[in-house]
Parts: C-alpha cells; structure tokens; sequence
C-alpha cells in the first residue's frame, strides 16, 4: 500500500496543505488533478523520498520508484542513449543496451539516439525522459505531467504506450489536463486548499479511447469539479 496522510507546512509558517489524504490503487492509475500551486509535485517528492521545501507531519507509507518531473533534467554532456541509461549507469550496473534502444524507438527517437539535449526540441527532450524513467522498470512510478511539452497526437501515443509498459505497475499521474485523466486514471482525485476529492473513473484497468463515450463523460466531469474548486 502506497499512502500519504498528513499535512505540510512551509518555512515562513504558512501551510501548503492540511490533512490530505491520499492512497494509490495498487497495480494501476492514480490521476491527482488540482490548481497549480496546491501541492499536487509536493506529494509527489514526498512519495519519492525527495526534499521538499517544507516539514511533512503525519504518516507516509512508500517504497523505492522511479519519478519523471515537470522539467526534463537532462545531463547536457550525455547524448539520447546516455541519458535514458543513467541510472543504470550511476548504480554500477550492467547496461541493457537493447532495451534502451528498443525504448528509444518505441518512443519514436531512433534517429536521434546519438543526439544531445541541445540538439532536441522540448517534446523530444520530454520522450528521452519518459524512456529514461520507463527503463528503470520499478513497480511504483511517479509521473509529474509527463506528457505536457507534446503535440495532441505525440501526447496519445505515448499515454497508450506508457499504459502498456507500466501495466501492472502502481503509478501516480499529476496532470492538469482532465482528457488524460479521463483516458488513463483507474482512480481520479481533486486536490485543493482543503484537501483531496475523490472523483468518478473508468469502469476497467484499460486505456480508454479519446472519442469514448466514457472518456468525454469523465473528462467533462472533472473539468466541471476543477471549475467549481478555481472559482
């Protein structure tokens, strides 16, 4: 069980959140929506074991994951091959070589392998480290808007293939788009100022198709709930 229960407080004494609530669906999709500025990256760090720039009170219940943030944080010095290998590499362990490459090509970059970070766009940059956190295959994934630098067709593709290759595994999304949680999220919640709402999802641990009766129902859903809490 992955869960979070608690409340966080900044070093001017402020509180970024109270009593927030929070357990992942086991094996599937966690989509956490919500204002930006809430908190939504904070939990993440926290799940991830990472500092944050507050002190968390409560109960935190996680385990070893791979974490894909907003920003790309490429190594400038490292080419596509490189980067999608580096934790491999900072552990000291055997490179799997043809898995980077196959990862590389499923997210469309096979031309570019031998490439730096320079030479990419931004939704290119954003694959490299969708593959690079794919090939760290652990059983908790940490997604922080992954998708977000990507055109509308690129940004489908690579829902669809990151559902494939986490299937079974337990991950948690942060978006700020309601299709994607709509398309992805086994378990879909809202968090604001007072908390964390848990909202309608899909029936079935599948992806749903864009033009889903069931997707544009939940999508529409959500975006009414993330009005309400805006305004």
């Amino acid at each position: 069980m992955i869960k979070l229960a608690g409340s966080l407080q900044t070093g001017n004494s402020d509180w970024l959140f109270k009593q927030v609530e929070l357990e992942l669906y086991s094996g599937g999709w966690t989509c956490l929506l919500g204002p930006s500025g809430v908190g939504k990256t904070t939990i993440l760090r926290l799940l991830a074991g990472l500092e944050t720039h507050g002190t968390f009170k409560g109960e935190l219940k996680t385990q070893t994951c791979s974490y894909m943030a907003q920003q790309d944080l490429l190594l400038p010095w490292l080419n596509v091959i490189g980067n999608v290998t580096l934790g491999a590499k900072l552990r000291g362990e055997k490179i799997d070589q043809e898995r980077a490459k196959a990862l590389i090509e499923q997210v469309g970059l096979s031309e570019h392998a031998t490439k730096f970070p320079r030479q990419l766009s931004g939704g290119m940059r954003q694959r490299v480290s969708l593959a690079r956190t794919l090939m760290e295959d652990q059983d908790l994934v940490l997604l922080d808007e992954p998708f977000s630098a990507l055109d509308a067709k690129k940004r489908a593709d690579m829902q669809e293939l990151a559902h494939e290759l986490l299937s079974g595994k337990t991950v948690m999304l942060v978006t700020h788009d309601p299709a994607e949680a709509a398309r992805l999220g086994d378990k879909n919640e809202i968090m604001d100022a007072t908390g964390i709402q848990q909202m309608p999802a899909k029936k079935k641990k599948t992806i749903l198709a864009p033009e889903a009766a069931e997707t544009l129902k939940l999508q529409s859903n959500l975006l009414v709930a993330l009005r309400k809490e805006a305004a």
